[in-house]
């Protein structure tokens, strides 16, 4: 017998059924014709699911609605029913980083104008405003800001090729490094040497920079990598391995910046 469930109950069966048959969430939002990042929070019991939508499901993963929505129901028992008419894979869009260095040194730069002045602004701060600048655009744009890799390390994410680029911009004369001290701790420091060409950045792009600078620019070290360390891409990465830019998605309050309500859906 069918019972009412909650969206976060349906969400996490989408979620078992999707990967039993081995779909990602691109395939799926494919197939209803809505944004990946609906697919995602319609996973995480954010988003609603709509009646059409649950038929559309049923049809993909091959599941009765009547037994899907029982309180009993276990994903195992109807994975050998799934049709296979799904659309083929490749065709669909599948968004891979691909470091861009040029935007990386010029959003950098851009971050060090802004900002690196304040005593606070070491390597650690450094590293977790251009975490959250690339993480925070593609949750909102679903396309990669500078398609840096970023890797799960004790202190938080940490890109990776930055000290490769950082080698390069010293020996240009881009940046100069200081070594100093900030409370007692040894604390290294970047000074722009160099103007960040802003030519290199859309407009949406320098928005969601500049909300990041406002928002944790004058934040501690220790402050910005406990909190870096509750975003749940980082929470949900084992240790040293690089960060999927997908678990954005999963983001929930006060870690997401993209608002889902209402959010139209394209075709």
């Amino acid at each position: 017998m069918a019972t009412r469930l909650s969206s976060k109950q349906i969400g996490k069966r989408i979620v078992e059924l999707r990967k039993l048959k081995g779909y990602s969430q691109e395939d799926l939002a494919k197939f209803l014709e809505i944004p990946r990042s609906s697919v995602a929070q319609m996973e995480l019991g954010n988003r609603n699911v709509s009646v059409i939508e649950l038929i559309k499901l049923s049809d993909v993963l091959g599941f009765s609605l009547d037994k899907f929505l029982a309180k009993e129901y276990k994903a195992q028992k109807e994975i050998e029913t799934v049709v296979e008419d799904f659309p083929a894979k490749q065709n669909m869009r599948i968004s891979i980083p691909e470091l861009n260095i040029k935007k990386f040194k010029n959003i950098l730069l851009y971050i060090l104008e802004r900002c690196g002045g304040k005593p606070n602004v070491g390597e650690t701060v450094l590293y977790k405003l251009l975490y959250f600048s690339d993480f925070n655009y593609y949750e909102v744009y679903e396309e990669h800001l500078t398609g840096a890799l970023y890797r799960k390390l004790p202190y938080g994410p940490v890109p990776q090729k930055l000290d490769s680029i950082i080698s390069k911009m010293l020996e240009n004369g881009q940046l100069q490094r200081i070594k100093t001290e900030y409370h007692g701790y040894p604390q290294t420091r970047y000074i722009p040497m160099d103007k960040a060409d802003l030519t290199e950045l859309t407009a949406a792009e320098k928005d969601v920079i500049d909300q990041v600078i406002a928002r944790f620019s004058d934040w501690s070290a220790s402050a910005i990598s406990e909190y870096s360390h509750k975003d749940l891409p980082w929470k949900a990465t084992d240790d040293g391995d690089i960060i999927d830019y997908e678990l954005a998605f999963y983001r929930e309050s006060p870690f997401s910046v993209r608002t889902y309500d209402d959010e139209p859906e394209q075709p």
